[in-house]
Formats: structure tokens, C-alpha cells, sequence
């Protein structure tokens, strides 16, 4: 059996727990964990501990909070724990060399894209916006740049036309975590390969802003759909109904029965316009061919099925700006 590690783990969001909590049951040592400090969060703008943090305390693992990792007490602090290796996964800080140098066997990344497509802060969603057939993760030798690391272990996924960001994060957060524990018995075993990226096959994975989240009808139907599915949970794509927000969670081609039947309409060619209603949900023009609008939220309201929402409403002949 290889040696435990000690190991510390940085991360902050969601898709950080599930590899935290891998390493907790592993036979491995989690020494110290590092996060984001406390964020106001809800309604009452209270101060609320990370998803990551909330794990460790329930394991009784020492937590770091600093603001920076570039003053000399909080890397005399890191220094101090003696890790074997620093797990990274969302932290949200940046390493400087000084501590990507400190643990024995450095610091390794979870990455959640096939490097070297989608470096940067969105690659789950710029993945789906894109329409890439396949996404995955992998395990990085951090050091400087942004992602440039060597590549030590992927695993890759289909992504499905079903598939929204929040679907493909948690598939590829379990990815992780499977990546992680084979690239650690592979260091120790002496069987990792370290991989340089090839810079030509590098794409940017832009951060999600919410001025992008508006539709734009005339955009063709399957671009819009993309987005959708892309911004889904966040910042979410909507749309303006009576001059207010519409957000759109959840839409779809139609099938070929439906197509035929809408095709026939003369505003077809109107983006934005909506064209009918079925028990699937509104129909709705774009660039080339009529979608479907599964599940919206109109403005303070909670997400609701398309149809339900336009039972009160006379809809169809609206234009959506």
C-alpha cells in the first residue's frame, strides 16, 4: 500500500466538495484546508461560510481563510503544515510560484475541460455554449500561468443535448474526484507521464457575465438553445415580457411533427414572435426555425412550466424583444 499523504485542500464552490470529501475517506491526510473567506449571501446579505468550508468543520479540519496568498505570514503559515501536496479545485486565489513551490510533489488542479480547450473561469459553460461533443477533466501540475500546466490524467464525457451547466458540472465534479485518487496512486507508483499542452489546440473560457444572458432572437434556433442550457443555473438567459425580465431555464427543438406545423405559419420568419402554444410549452420564432420554451420565471415569480405560465396570458402573436 502507498504511503498516506498529507495533503491540504483549497477550494471553494460546490464543485469542490465532492473531491474534498473524497480525500477525507481516503487513507490519505487532509491537514488543513484553504477557502474563500465568508461572503454575504441571500436576502439578508448574511455572512455565509463556503460550501468547502462548511466540510472541513464537520471534520474537524483546520480551515485558512486569507485574502491573499502573497504576503510572507499567511505562505510562513502554509509552509508550516509540511504537506506532501496542495489539491486546488475552484479556489478562487491566485498561487504565487513561492507557494506552488512549498509542498513536496507541488500543487495539482482539477480542471473541469479537456486541456488545453477551455482554459479559464467558464469551461463548463463555454463548453456547452459551443457545442462541444465532448467535455471531461483534468488533473494539472499547477504552476504559474493561467491552466498551462502539464497534463498528468483525464477522463472525459459525452455531453448530451439534455445536458445543462448544472447536469455536466456535477457529472464532471464525481470525474474529478475518480481523476484525482488514480493520478495520486499514480505519482506515488512512478507511472504518470507528465503531458505538455499543446499551445495550437488552446481556446478561452471567458468568465459568464450577465449582460450576455439576453436572448437574441434572431440568432438561429440552435445557438439559442445552447446558451440556454449554458446559463443554466447561472446567470440564466431570458428574455423581456411587457418590458420585464422573462428568464428561460429550460427549451427544445421541435420534432418533426411540430416543425411541419409551424413552418406553415407566415410570422414564422418574425424572430422573437410566438407562434403557439402546445402541453410542451410555448413556440417561439428565432433566426431559422421555431423552438420550444419548456420552463421559465417571470419577474418575482418561481420557474413554472411555459404552458402554465401562458394559461393566464394571451400569448401567442407577442413579439419577446
Amino acid at each position: 500500500m502507498s504511503q498516506a499523504l498529507r495533503i491540504i485542500f483549497a477550494g471553494t464552490p460546490d464543485f469542490s466538495v465532492a473531491p474534498l470529501q473524497t480525500l477525507i475517506d481516503s487513507p490519505h491526510e487532509v491537514v488543513a484546508v484553504y477557502t474563500q473567506p465568508d461572503r454575504p449571501a441571500g436576502r439578508g446579505r448574511k455572512l455565509t461560510a463556503s460550501p468547502v468550508k462548511q466540510l472541513a468543520l464537520e471534520n474537524d479540519i483546520p480551515v485558512f481563510q486569507p485574502e491573499s496568498l502573497r504576503d510572507a505570514e499567511a505562505q510562513q503559515i502554509l509552509n508550516d503544515l509540511n504537506a506532501d501536496i496542495m489539491i486546488v479545485v475552484a479556489y478562487g486565489l491566485i498561487l504565487p510560484q513561492v507557494v506552488l513551490d512549498m509542498p513536496k510533489m507541488g500543487c495539482l488542479n482539477i480542471h473541469a475541460s479537456l486541456l488545453p480547450r477551455w482554459r479559464g473561469a467558464a469551461p463548463i459553460q463555454r463548453a456547452i455554449e459551443s457545442g462541444d461533443q465532448q467535455s471531461g477533466v483534468t488533473i494539472m501540475q499547477m504552476n504559474a500561468g493561467l491552466d498551462t500546466g502539464d497534463m498528468l490524467y483525464k477522463l472525459s464525457t459525452d455531453i448530451t443535448d439534455e445536458d445543462s451547466a448544472q447536469t455536466l458540472h456535477d457529472r464532471l465534479s464525481e470525474l474529478g474526484c475518480k481523476a484525482l485518487m488514480a493520478t495520486l496512486d499514480g505519482l506515488q507508483n512512478g507511472n504518470i507521464i507528465p503531458e505538455k499542452q499543446d499551445e495550437s489546440l488552446v481556446t478561452y473560457a471567458e468568465k459568464m457575465h450577465k449582460e450576455e444572458a439576453l436572448i437574441q432572437w434572431q440568432q438561429p434556433a440552435l445557438k439559442i438553445i445552447r446558451k440556454i442550457q449554458a446559463f443554466n443555473p447561472w446567470p440564466v438567459a431570458y428574455t423581456l415580457y411587457q418590458e420585464q425580465p422573462l428568464r428561460v431555464w429550460q427549451a427544445r427543438q421541435l420534432t418533426a411533427e411540430e416543425q411541419t406545423e409551424f413552418a406553415t405559419n407566415e410570422s414564422a420568419n418574425s424572430p422573437g414572435l410566438v407562434l403557439g402554444l402546445n402541453k410542451q410549452g410555448l413556440i417561439v420564432a428565432t433566426g431559422d426555425q421555431p423552438i420550444c420554451l419548456q420552463l421559465v420565471q417571470p419577474a418575482g415569480k418561481k420557474a413554472m412550466s411555459a404552458y402554465d405560465f401562458a394559461q393566464a396570458r394571451n400569448l401567442v402573436g407577442y413579439q419577446f424583444s
